[in-house]
């Protein structure tokens, strides 16, 4: 599963951006950032493949990480107390697990690749020297972000890629 794929994957902030402009849906995460700031936030970010099957998020986990999909579409599911297993598909253009980032709680369900996917990842740390730095920025994310987690939270088939 962890197998490296057959040809190097190329990443460019720009394929976030094409990604996050092209997806129109109510799963969208829409930040109004100029290309300096895409290029700015990119330094802080870091970027990844995953192979189909392998685990992003795994469900009860402690980790803050905020995950931007470029490419590729990822499974969200868990499972609830009766033993019902629920699930959200995440595209391009939008991003998982700004639950914990937001709340410092546990993940509430695991996310993993349904093909080759192109990830972004923004660790809290890095997200508070980007604070310290370019406040501005910062907060336009910060309220994309919270813009995404209230049309999930609306949207009952989608509150369960609040991750």
């Amino acid at each position: 599963m962890n197998a490296p794929l057959r040809t190097p994957l190329k990443f460019d902030i720009q394929g976030l951006v094409q990604a996050v402009s092209h997806n129109h849906s109510t799963d969208s995460f829409t930040p109004s950032l100029t290309t300096v700031q895409w290029d700015l936030l990119a330094t802080y970010m870091q970027p990844f493949a995953l192979m189909a099957g392998q685990r992003l998020i795994e469900q009860g986990s402690l980790d803050r990480t905020l995950y931007l999909v470029e490419s590729g579409s990822l499974s969200v599911h868990f499972e609830d107390d009766k033993g019902r297993v629920r699930l959200a598909i995440v595209g391009p253009g939008s991003a998982v697990g700004e639950g914990a980032f937001f709340t410092r709680q546990p993940r509430n369900a695991t996310v993993q690749a349904a093909g080759v996917c192109k990830i972004w990842c923004l660790t809290p740390i890095r997200f508070t020297e980007l604070s310290n730095r370019n406040p501005a920025l910062a907060l336009e994310l910060a309220m994309a972000l919270g813009s995404l987690v209230s049309r999930r939270l609306i949207n009952k088939p989608k509150r369960i890629a609040v991750t």
